[in-house]
């Protein structure tokens, strides 16, 4: 697999781009289907959609050059420090930076937070499919050793040159589980949005999700040195936890508050 797309002169262009541009792209379509039904303007969708995108992409970056600081950015230029489309993007940083734009604007223009927490959060899930297959073909977010019939094995420099990936080693393709996983829970929130009981349910069954779904995934991943694991846990996994609470909480409190309304 060839992490550019297309070469010329100065113009690269790296197929995990791509993929961002198409996970963005999706995100937005469907959440703009999904907001005819609670009768929130296509172009609010789209508006939110540039402010997560700010957000995601300023956050996702941030977490990836602290948490990696040393072994890829000390000493280095403050151009390559911000080269996003090499790759390097922290998911939950992204989702939290994502989050926290989206909000701005959708308070700004008082709009309603939780309708509107529905209408993207199955895109959120789908977007990450996307995300995960440009990881894979840019060769990053590899998994561990192993020795199973699907393993999948990267023989190209530049991928160890951009991510640190081991050459010519089956691994285990994390990406894809990755992925797959967030494609099915796309397909399930999409499914509870038309049957959803109150205001960001749909919201937060995506923040208990995930969580589970990227613990789970980690346990596979083998891109995390021995000064990133604590306790046993990778930073994914610890941000998972806050996550998976924080999902709950809401979901507790949102379903009450929407059962006192009904009373």
């Amino acid at each position: 697999m060839d992490p550019i797309v297309f070469h010329h002169g100065p113009v690269t262009l790296h197929w995990y781009g791509v993929m961002i541009a198409l996970a963005f792209l999706a995100g937005l379509w469907t959440a703009t289907l999904r907001a005819r039904r609670e009768n929130i303007p296509a172009e609010r969708i789209a508006d939110v959609v540039l402010w997560l995108m700010v957000g995601s992409i300023i956050g996702a970056r941030v977490v990836y050059v602290t948490t990696y600081w040393h072994e890829e950015f000390a000493g280095q230029p403050i151009m390559e420090i911000f080269a996003v489309w090499h790759g390097g993007l922290v998911y939950y940083g992204g989702l939290i930076g994502g989050i926290l734009g989206g909000l701005v604007y959708i308070l700004w223009k008082k709009m309603p937070v939780w309708k509107t927490a529905d209408v993207l959060a199955p895109s959120i899930a789908l977007g990450s499919f996307f995300g995960r297959m440009g990881c894979l073909l840019n060769g990053c977010c590899y998994g561990r050793p192993t020795d199973l019939p699907w393993a999948i094995t990267f023989t190209n420099p530049l991928a160890q040159e951009l991510s640190g990936t081991p050459l010519n080693v089956p691994l285990h393709p994390t990406q894809i589980y990755d992925g797959l996983l967030n494609l099915g829970l796309y397909v399930f929130l999409a499914w509870l949005f038309r049957r959803k009981k109150f205001d960001g349910q749909v919201f937060a069954t995506y923040l208990i999700c995930y969580a589970i779904l990227r613990s789970v995934v980690e346990h596979f991943r083998g891109d995390y040195s021995e000064l990133h694991y604590h306790l046993g846990l990778t930073p994914a996994q610890w941000i998972s936890v806050p996550i998976f609470i924080t999902g709950l909480a809401l979901a507790a409190i949102l379903s009450r508050r929407a059962e006192a309304k009904q009373t």
